[in-house]
């Protein structure tokens, strides 16, 4: 009998009632699975392709059909539409709105790439291509359209009216060809046929050509092309000589959506009223913003950081912004980088060529700086004593320092150079040059001056700021008018000015100052406190920032104000650079006014 039938009779017996059969487990029911892991269990199980012998799926696993299921697109003429329309009212009204404001430097385009810029911009002229596309027109003209029944020109597209001038054309271009190739031979010393290949260096001495090399161009070329803002860092002396207009017209050109920015460096070899009159100058074309780098007593720090943040404020929807920093060898680049960070990330020397390969800095979370070696921008004006004193060489690989010295007497008034050594009496550099070597002892052999160490001795003064010297500012008619600097005016006078033009920009700039002080030295009329009074906006600096004898901060504010702050003069500054003897002479000068 079953058990389940004596189960029954069990339960009947002992008075029993109900179906108790529900928790009897009978032979062969799964004792240690329910349903829904038997189930799980299963799924597991076909999870996995049937395969024969040869490997091939014959029965594809659950959920991995290959068959693709059929597909329906919805028949809509917008498939077939374009995606954005303009009138021509509109872009005309968009094209007159950027006219007005490409040449403001404040404005910046946001989200170029939903604009229809490729509308309103004019073919692509750069770099000779317009004329190339022409010259290939003309050569590329097929024959038939020329010559034959089927001509379309009554004439051929020449740039001569006759075989004669075109057999003259050639003959010119051939002499040009072997002048070239002979100027090469006698610059170089070689053959003059690897002009194909490499370019010819027209220096005179090797020392020249530092900064121009290929590998310098390339770093160059690396860090702009990773950064989003480039800073032009420029030296305050002399920012004409410093800049690389060839970089600004490859920005503008090539890369428009790049923001470039100009940071007068070592603002504090000038006096203040040239410092303003260049901010006011530069910034016509650029933001720009006077610095001077220094690890503890900097100046300009906190306005080119709010600047960086406003740069990283446009683009919010960058996870970071790059900030690359170029200009010319020994401009300040590293020490600007190491003046934001407050430390020594980037090695630096007074010397050009300290920085030999980019480095990056990472200088907040949203904000990377990017340094750069300095290059020198090819240009036929530039001579080597320009180039020796750009600072662009160093001074003990120059041949014949000396025939340098009439060019740095040329930039520096004679007082300025009696002041700095303590020497009078002289006519010419080279008496300079003796009475300077006889005085420090430094002398050869029977008693000769020394003139080739002095003379390295008195550039690296005059390039290390112990000589004044500076480049004037252009005047206020001039900055109105547009007048280009390079070529209106003269770039090397230095004279300091003995009385400040009081009709001098009255607008931009207003001069308080103290008339108790002014005396026998010229440079006292430089202590006057100047306030930015354009606008309703008020200078506010922190002491520890602001750097003593004078100032100017502008940054992208609406109006592009020009903010000045000065507290000390211009003379006081130098005597921190100056020697012991011009020290001496200083604070003998200071008793005798007192005493007066």
């Amino acid at each position: 009998m079953g058990s389940g039938k004596k189960e029954a009779v069990r339960r009947t017996r002992q008075n029993k009632t109900g179906d108790g059969l529900n928790n009897v487990r009978v032979k062969g029911e799964n004792f240690y699975r329910d349903a829904k892991k038997v189930k799980t269990l299963n799924m597991y199980k076909e999870g996995k392709a049937q395969r024969n012998a040869d490997g091939k799926i014959t029965k594809a696993a659950s959920f991995q059909s290959r068959d693709i299921p059929d597909a329906r697109i919805e028949p809509n003429r917008k498939w077939f539409t374009n995606t954005r329309v303009v009138s021509q009212d509109t872009l005309k009204a968009f094209r007159d709105a950027m006219a007005e404001k490409a040449s403001d430097p404040y404005q910046v385009l946001l989200k170029s790439n939903k604009l229809p810029m490729s509308l309103i911009r004019d073919g692509q002229d750069t770099n000779g291509i317009k004329q190339h596309k022409a010259k290939m027109t003309v050569e590329t003209f097929p024959f038939s359209d020329v010559f034959g029944p089927k001509a379309q020109r009554k004439r051929v597209r020449l740039g001569v009216s006759s075989l004669t001038d075109l057999a003259d054309d050639t003959e010119r271009s051939m002499d040009t060809y072997q002048d070239r190739l002979e100027q090469a031979r006698l610059l170089t010393g070689s053959s003059g046929q690897e002009e194909e290949e490499n370019s010819i260096s027209l220096a005179i001495e090797p020392v020249f050509d530092k900064g121009q090399s290929k590998r310098i161009w390339n770093e160059l070329y690396k860090v702009i092309d990773s950064s989003d803002v480039v800073i032009h860092v420029l030296d305050a002396r002399d920012p004409i000589g410093t800049r690389c207009r060839s970089v600004e017209k490859y920005l503008k050109e090539e890369a428009p959506h790049k923001h470039l920015i100009f940071v007068l460096n070592k603002c504090d070899l000038v006096p203040t009223s040239v410092a303003a009159g260049w901010v006011r100058s530069l910034s016509k074309e650029y933001p720009t913003l006077a610095f001077h780098a220094s690890i503890n007593n900097s100046f300009g720090k906190g306005s080119l950081i709010q600047l960086l943040r406003q740069f990283s404020t446009l683009h919010a929807e960058r996870k970071q912004i790059s900030v690359g920093l170029i200009g010319g060898p020994n401009t300040g680049k590293s020490s600007i980088i190491n003046t934001l960070l407050k430390k020594k990330v980037c090695n630096v020397a007074p010397i050009p060529g300290e920085t030999k390969v980019w480095q990056y800095v990472s200088l907040m979370k949203r904000i990377y700086l990017i340094d750069c070696p300095g290059v020198v921008p090819p240009s036929s004006t530039d001579t080597p004593t320009d180039l020796v004193l750009r600072g662009v060489v160093r001074v003990e690989k120059v041949e014949h320092p000396e025939q340098y010295i009439s060019a740095v007497l040329d930039r520096v008034k004679r007082h300025h150079m009696e002041k700095t050594y303590d020497l009078r009496g002289w006519t010419c550099a080279t008496e300079l040059l003796e009475l300077l070597a006889r005085k420090s002892g430094r002398l050869l052999r029977g008693g000769e001056p020394d003139l080739d160490g002095v003379a390295k001795m008195v550039l690296n003064d005059f390039m290390r700021g112990k000589i004044p010297w500076f480049t004037p500012a252009p005047s206020a008619d001039e900055i109105m008018k547009g007048v280009n600097d390079t070529g209106s005016r003269d770039s090397h006078s230095i004279e300091m000015p003995r009385k400040r033009n009081q009709t001098e920009d009255a607008h931009a700039v207003s001069f308080s100052g103290d008339e108790e002080n002014e005396g026998n030295d010229i440079d006292d009329d430089d202590d006057d406190d100047l306030k930015g009074s354009e606008g309703n906006q008020k200078a506010e600096f922190d002491e520890n920032t602001a750097l003593p004898g004078g100032c100017i901060q502008s940054g992208m504010t609406d109006d592009a104000s020009i903010q000045v702050v000065a507290s000390r003069s211009w003379t006081t500054r130098r005597q921190a650079h100056a020697s012991p003897a011009l020290r001496k002479d200083a604070e003998y000068s200071n008793k005798r006014q007192k005493r007066t």
